[in-house]
C-alpha cells in the first residue's frame, strides 16, 4: 500500500472563553441509523482520552487494550504544567505543556496530588538558577491569560503564586519556623529545605506549582468515564492480531446524533453513505477478567478469533505503534526508549499502617501519619550523563518514586532504538520486552533501586535509610521523529486512509490530540459539528464527573494498585484537588 500525503497537525490551544451555562457533555442516545464506528487500538492515556472524547459525541467507540486495566504503561508521576523539568526544550513547548496540563487536570481532577515541585541546581552543574527566570515569567503571563479567557482555568493557584524563588537566607528562616503539615508554598519548601543538603546547591532554588499526577487514579478516572457512556465499548485483555482493509460492501447511512433537548435524537441533518474501511482482528487473552469492564465484548472466549469492522482507525499503541503502521503499510520514523523509575519506602517511627482492603483507612492514615510531607524534589543535571537529573516524587505513607536520568538507574545503555528504512517498529532488546511483558529480574530491580536511593541521598542525606520495594514503574516510550529531547508531539492524520496515529511523548498531550482527530472527522464529513458539545468540551463539563465522587476513584485506583502489585497506599494522594 502506498500511503497518501500525510497531514500532521501541531498542538494548538483549544481553551474556550465563554462562561454561559451549558449542559454537560453526555452520551447521546443511539440513532435509528448507524452512527460512525471508530476503533482505537491502545488503552494508554492517549487512547483512553480519545475514546472519551469521541464517546461524548455519540460515536460508537471500540477501545482495545491488552492489559487488564487502562493506562498501565511507562512511568509517569508529574503534571508538566510548564515543562520546568526540561531546561533543553524551547519556551514554546513549555507553554504548550502548561496549557495541555491544565486541560488534563480539568478532565481528570481526581488524579491530581496538589503540592509544588522544588527545583534546585547542584554546584557541580554548569547551569545558573537565574536562567530559569525568564521562562517562569513567560509561563506566569500565559497562565494569567488563560484565567482571563476562562476563570475556571485557575487550577494551579493564583498566577502570582505560580512560582517563587528562595535564597539561602530565606530558606534558613523557613527551616527555623514551626514544623507544620504543609499547606502554603513556604511550608512545602521549608519541609524540603530541612531534608536537603543546602551546601551542595546553587541559589536561588525554585518552587513551582507543577503538581503530582497519579497513574492509578488517572487509570481509574479514565475507566470510570468510559463506563459512563453506553456507546463506549471497552475491550480489555484483548490482543489485536491484524488490521485489514474491508472490501467494498453494502453502504450504510450516517446520521447526526443530536444531544440537545429541543430536537429528536434521531434527527438527521445530513445523510451520506460510506463503507466500513477497516477490519480489526482480535482475540481475548487467557487471563481475561470478565468483570474488568462494564462493556465486555460478546463471545470472547480466550484465544478465540474475532473481528469487527470500523469506519475509522486510531493507532494509540504507545511504543508498539509501529506494529499497526506496518500492518497498514504506513512508513514512519520514530524512536523507542525503555526507561524505569523505582518505588522505595522511607520508614519513619510511629507510622500508621494502611490496611489494603479499607479505602477509608487510607484517608485516615494520610491525614494522621507522622511521615514528613515533602514536595516533589528535582535536582537538575544533564540527561544521560552520570549526573543526570534526579527526581524524587512523594506518595502517601512514605513511598517515593525515583527517576535518575542516567544509564545506571532510569536509562539503559542499549535502551534507545530507532526505526529502519523498511520497518516502522523500532526493535527493543528482547530483555526489555521481557521486562515489559513478564516482569523484572528481582536482582536487577534491587540493584537499580538501591542506586536510585544512593543518588537521592547525595542531596537528601537521611534518605539513605530508604529501602527498595519489589516493583518499579517502567515501559517503552515512543518518540516520533529522530529528536530524543522531544517532549511535545503531534497527532498524524491520514484522511485518505481513514486513519490517525497519536504519539504523545507526554501524557498531557492526549486531549489536544483528540481535538485534532475530532476536527479531522468533521472535515471529512464523518461526523457533524455539534457546537453545544464542543463548547462543553472547552469548558470541561464532562458528564462522568457529576456522579463520580473521590471515593469512587479511591476504590478503583486501590484495585489497580493491588492488581499491579504496588503498595496500596500509592493509589492515594496526600492533597486532593478541591472541586
Amino acid at each position: 500500500m502506498i500511503p497518501p500525503n500525510i497531514m500532521t497537525t501541531s498542538m494548538q490551544n483549544h481553551i474556550g472563553a465563554s462562561h454561559d451555562p451549558l449542559a454537560s457533555i453526555s452520551p447521546t442516545a443511539p440513532s435509528a441509523l448507524i452512527p460512525l464506528k471508530v476503533g482505537i487500538i491502545g488503552g494508554g492515556v492517549a487512547g483512553s482520552t480519545i475514546a472519551i472524547r469521541l464517546a461524548a459525541l455519540g460515536v460508537q467507540t471500540y477501545l482495545f487494550e491488552t492489559k487488564a486495566s487502562l493506562i498501565d504503561g511507562p512511568p509517569m508521576c508529574h503534571l508538566h504544567a510548564g515543562g520546568n523539568l526540561y531546561r533543553e526544550i524551547p519556551d514554546a513547548d513549555c507553554v504548550a505543556l502548561l496549557k495541555q496540563s491544565i486541560d488534563m487536570l480539568r478532565m481528570y481532577p481526581h488524579s491530581i496530588d496538589v503540592r509544588p515541585t522544588v527545583i534546585a541546581i547542584p554546584k557541580r552543574d554548569d547551569g545558573n538558577p537565574n536562567d530559569l527566570l525568564s521562562r517562569l515569567q513567560l509561563l506566569t503571563a500565559e497562565y494569567q491569560a488563560m484565567i482571563t479567557a476562562d476563570p475556571a482555568n485557575k487550577v494551579l493557584g493564583e498566577p502570582e503564586e505560580y512560582y517563587r524563588l528562595y535564597d539561602r537566607q530565606r530558606l534558613e528562616q523557613l527551616m527555623a519556623s514551626e514544623t507544620l503539615t504543609p499547606k502554603s508554598m513556604d511550608q512545602w519548601v521549608a519541609a524540603a529545605a530541612r531534608q536537603l543538603d543546602l551546601n551542595k546547591l546553587k541559589f536561588p532554588i525554585v518552587a513551582v506549582n507543577e503538581y503530582g499526577w497519579n497513574i492509578f487514579r488517572l487509570a481509574a478516572s479514565a475507566q470510570t468515564a468510559l463506563n459512563y457512556y453506553p456507546n463506549a465499548h471497552l475491550l480489555l485483555n484483548t490482543q489485536v492480531v491484524d488490521v485489514t482493509e474491508v472490501a467494498s460492501t453494502a453502504q450504510v447511512q450516517v446520521a447526526h446524533n443530536r444531544s440537545d433537548q429541543d430536537e429528536p435524537k434521531t434527527a438527521v441533518d445530513e445523510i451520506t453513505h460510506r463503507n466500513a474501511r477497516w477490519e480489526i482482528h482480535y482475540h481475548t487473552l487467557e487471563h481475561c477478567d470478565q468483570h474488568s469492564s462494564d462493556h465486555p465484548p460478546d463471545n470472547t472466549e480466550p484465544n478465540q478469533q474475532h473481528s469487527i469492522q470500523v469506519d475509522y482507525l486510531i493507532n494509540a499503541c504507545g511504543f508498539r505503534t509501529g506494529i499497526i503502521d506496518n500492518m497498514l503499510g504506513v512508513p514512519a520514523q520514530r524512536m523507542v526508549e525503555f526507561k524505569a523509575s523505582y518505588v522505595t519506602h522511607w520508614p519513619q517511627p510511629n507510622t500508621d499502617t494502611y490496611e489494603s482492603d479499607a479505602v477509608d483507612n487510607l484517608a485516615h492514615c494520610i491525614g494522621s501519619s507522622s511521615h514528613t510531607h515533602l514536595p516533589e524534589i528535582i535536582i537538575h543535571g544533564k540527561r544521560g550523563t552520570p549526573h543526570g537529573m534526579v527526581q524524587l516524587t512523594p506518595y502517601p505513607e512514605g513511598y517515593y518514586q525515583i527517576h535518575s536520568m542516567n544509564k545506571a538507574v532510569t536509562l539503559f545503555n542499549d535502551g534507545l532504538v530507532a526505526t529502519t528504512d523498511n520497518d516502522a517498529q523500532p526493535e527493543l532488546e528482547p530483555k526489555y520486552l521481557d521486562f515489559i511483558d513478564e516482569g523484572w529480574n528481582p536482582n536487577t530491580l534491587h540493584k537499580r533501586s538501591q542506586r536510585a536511593i544512593d543518588q537521592v541521598s547525595e542531596f537528601v542525606p537521611q534518605f539513605a535509610t530508604a529501602k527498595p520495594t519489589e516493583n518499579a514503574l517502567y515501559g517503552g516510550q515512543q518518540i516520533p521523529g529522530d529528536n530524543d529531547t522531544l517532549r511535545v508531539a503531534d497527532v498524524s492524520l491520514y484522511p485518505e486512509l481513514a486513519y490517525a496515529r497519536a504519539e504523545n511523548v507526554k501524557a498531557s498531550s492526549a486531549l489536544e490530540a483528540s481535538d485534532d482527530i475530532v476536527a479531522q472527522l468533521i472535515a471529512q464529513g464523518l461526523i457533524q459539528p455539534q457546537p453545544e458539545c464542543e463548547l462543553a468540551r472547552q469548558q470541561h463539563h464532562w458528564s462522568y464527573l457529576a456522579p463520580t465522587q473521590k471515593q469512587d476513584i479511591d476504590r478503583l485506583a486501590l484495585k489497580f494498585a493491588k492488581m499491579r502489585a504496588f503498595p496500596p497506599a500509592m493509589s492515594g494522594v496526600v492533597t486532593p484537588l478541591s472541586r
